[in-house]
Parts: C-alpha cells; sequence; structure tokens
C-alpha cells in the first residue's frame, strides 16, 4: 500500500473505524460460522469437537436422498414457495403503480400507512390473530361465512387450505412493505416521459404500460432473481406456527425437518440436520446462478 493510501485512510480513520464495526460483525456471524459446515461430512456428537467427528463423506446426504420424507419434502417446500412466488410478486407491483397513478395526493399518505402497519407484527402475533379469525366455533371468518349459508371449516387444520392459508396472510403483511421499492423506482421515472407520451395522446393506462412498467423493469428483474433464489426457502417461525398434527402432511417442509431432526430429536442429528440444510442451501445457489444467468440473457439486466 503506498504512502497516498495511508494519507487518505488515516484523513477518514472515523469513516474506516464505523465500517469495521459491521465488517466484524459480517465476518463473526456470516463467514466464521462456516467452518463448522464442515459437520455435514462427519457423524458430530454434542461434547465432541468437529475435527474429532468420525468423517462419514456424503452418508449424511445419502440418507436424506433415500428418506422416505424426502419426495414429500420437496414437494411441500416447492408447492408452498412457487405458490407464494406467484401470488406475492405481482401484487406489490400493481398496488405501487396504482398508488402513483391515482390523483388524490391526499390518499397516499394514509394508505400507505394502513399498508405498511402489518409488517411491523412479529410473527407471533399474526400467527395468533390467524387462530382467532379463522377459528372453526367464535372466528369471525367462519361467523361471516355461516352468516352467508355456509358451513364452518376449521381452515389451520384442513390440509387442502393450509397453504392458501399460509401464502395470503404473508401476503397481507407483506405486500406494502414491498411496494416501497417500486414506488421509489417510480420516483426516478422522468416526469417528461409522461408529458410526451400525454402529447402522443396516451391514456392513463397505455402511460403505465408503456412508461412505467419499462422503468421499473430493471427493478422488478433483480427481485425476481432474488425471490427465484429462495425457492427452496420457507421461513421457519411461520410454518412452524401454524403446524399442528392434522396439516403435517402438508405443512412439514425442510426448515421444519432440519429442526426437527437436528434438535428436537434424541439425541439430536446435527449432522444429518446440516446436510439437509446444505443441499438446501446448493440448490438455493443453483436456482440464483441459472435465473441471473436467463435473465442477462433475455433482458440484460442481472445481479452480476
Amino acid at each position: 500500500m503506498n504512502k497516498k493510501k495511508w494519507v487518505l485512510i488515516k484523513k477518514n480513520y472515523q469513516l474506516y473505524f464505523l465500517f469495521s464495526i459491521p465488517l466484524l460483525w459480517f465476518l463473526l456471524f456470516r463467514y466464521w460460522p462456516m467452518y463448522g459446515m464442515q459437520i455435514a461430512f462427519r457423524d458430530f456428537l454434542p461434547g465432541n469437537t468437529i475435527t474429532n467427528a468420525r468423517w462419514l463423506g456424503f452418508d449424511n446426504f445419502i440418507k436424506f436422498f433415500n428418506h422416505y420424507y424426502f419426495r414429500e419434502l420437496i414437494r411441500n417446500t416447492l408447492s408452498i414457495t412457487i405458490y407464494q412466488l406467484l401470488a406475492s410478486f405481482p401484487i406489490p407491483i400493481i398496488f405501487a403503480l396504482a398508488l402513483n397513478t391515482t390523483h388524490r395526493s391526499w390518499m397516499k399518505k394514509p394508505v400507505q400507512y394502513v399498508t405498511y402497519m402489518p409488517y411491523f407484527i412479529s410473527t407471533v402475533v399474526m400467527v395468533g390473530i390467524m387462530m382467532q379469525l379463522l377459528n372453526p366455533r367464535i372466528g369471525v371468518i367462519n361467523n361471516i361465512i355461516e352468516f352467508l349459508g355456509g358451513a364452518r371449516t376449521n381452515f389451520m387444520a384442513d390440509p387442502k387450505l393450509f397453504a392458501s392459508v399460509y401464502v395470503w396472510s404473508g401476503v397481507w403483511q407483506y405486500f406494502g412493505w414491498n411496494s416501497i421499492i417500486y414506488l421509489a423506482a417510480l420516483s426516478g421515472i422522468s416526469p417528461e416521459l409522461h408529458e410526451s407520451a400525454m402529447i402522443d395522446g396516451a391514456n392513463r393506462f397505455k402511460r403505465i404500460l408503456y412508461v412505467d412498467i419499462p422503468g421499473i423493469m430493471p427493478t422488478m428483474v433483480v427481485l425476481l432473481i432474488i425471490n427465484c433464489g429462495q425457492i427452496m426457502t420457507v421461513g421457519f417461525e411461520k410454518i412452524f406456527l401454524m403446524q399442528n398434527n392434522l396439516n403435517l402432511s402438508v405443512s412439514q417442509v425442510i426448515s421444519t425437518y432440519v429442526y426437527t431432526v437436528g434438535l428436537r430429536s434424541m439425541p439430536p442429528e446435527f449432522s444429518y440436520g446440516s446436510a439437509i440444510d446444505m443441499f438446501n442451501s446448493i440448490i438455493n445457489l443453483l436456482l440464483i446462478i441459472i435465473v441471473n444467468k436467463l435473465a442477462q440473457k433475455f433482458s440484460e439486466t442481472s445481479l452480476w
């Protein structure tokens, strides 16, 4: 490092110090734990050191691939995540476009506040609210269904309804917050483009179609790539809290199964659970690389 760089660092040492704090946190809690990933290839037991554990190679992975739960876990995980992607990805875009297009500026802030608020509800509270609303005896939803002439339904116990309850409650909770990035992208579109379109006779819908959507397309592509890289990942907390013995056939996903075999089983199978989680991470990595390449080829927008 030459003298000029040392002078520059010394001059801006406060900024480098502030940067070093999150960097240190990232190294300690994101990179250092990767050392423990090797237990996926070992027969690790609590109380033993990682390096002293017996080396098994790919035995834990083969055990998972041959397990009778393997197909069910993959099916449940993919069905929920793909359903979630199809439902949750377009709604924030539509909401942002609608909010950006409205001429009633006095409505924007109240609507934004109302739609952002559910995001700040904790997962435990959110599931508690859902259970109260969907309660088969006293729930508001079932009271409305019965009032309209329908039969009461135990939503939380019906395997056919589990995915819909999980996905659409998440859409309601997060669509307002997820629309922020699209609103920010829309605010960066030059007003001159809209003025030119209006001069050419474009109505409001055509301006959305030919000005707004192309303007936020790079943002949409990047977020789609990131979401596709999480197809094999279902949030643990919410789905675990919603699980019960009646819906377990569709609610047992990879993340909850890792918790079950890695921590709740006796004795805990740390190595087996780590192997499953590593398999899940590798699939997500491959997916994000493939989708990124496709996006780069067809839209000229990518993460790297």
